[in-house]
């Protein structure tokens, strides 16, 4: 079997029996992006920060690799650890939060690249939750019982995020000139 074919549970094993930094190595390069993607959009698009928070998660989910119970999937339990991460730099500085003052102007992406860049404008205008639960539903694609098991809020609290996410950005686009 090719290596890079091999599953994430295969690949975690791998890496914990033998530490093979293949095996670690090929888990990085599978999940890099999105974790990245996932931090970049609760940082509201600081690419540095959710650069440096990305590498903090890798080094951790290293260093506790031992401690993965595969009952849920790899990309969860990297989120977990992601927006755990996420968290503690909140925690230690108050600098996410966003001046309610500040406009959008919406334009129609013409790009992926424009769409990403749209989609992390709108992300300023959630809280630090609706936007980890809006980037986890949308972007990582998971389940209300998969964004739980992530962030530990209730299952109510995670819906309740996400309807109200849903609302304010409904609204930001409503309100905001379109231009093509």
């Amino acid at each position: 079997m090719k290596f890079s074919a091999r599953s994430d549970n295969e690949l975690v094993a791998l890496a914990i029996s033998s530490s093979d930094q293949k095996a670690f190595t090929l888990i990085v390069e599978r999940y890099q992006s999105m974790i990245r993607q996932f931090l970049r959009r609760l940082t509201a698009g600081d690419y540095h920060l959710s650069d440096d928070l990305a590498q903090e998660t890798f080094i951790l989910a290293y260093q506790k690799l031992y401690t993965y119970k595969a009952k849920g999937s790899l990309k969860s339990w990297l989120h977990t650890i992601a927006y755990r991460q996420f968290l503690k730099q909140l925690k230690q500085h108050k600098t996410l939060e966003l001046d309610d003052g500040q406009t959008i102007l919406i334009s129609e992406p013409q790009s992926a690249l424009e769409a990403d860049l749209l989609a992390e404008k709108l992300m300023l205008r959630l809280s630090p939750d609706e936007r980890v639960v809006m980037t986890l539903f949308m972007s990582a694609g998971m389940s209300h019982s998969e964004i739980e098991a992530v962030t530990q809020m209730p299952l109510g609290t995670v819906k309740s995020h996400i309807q109200r996410a849903k609302v304010k950005l409904h609204k930001l686009i409503d309100k905001s000139q379109l231009v093509a």
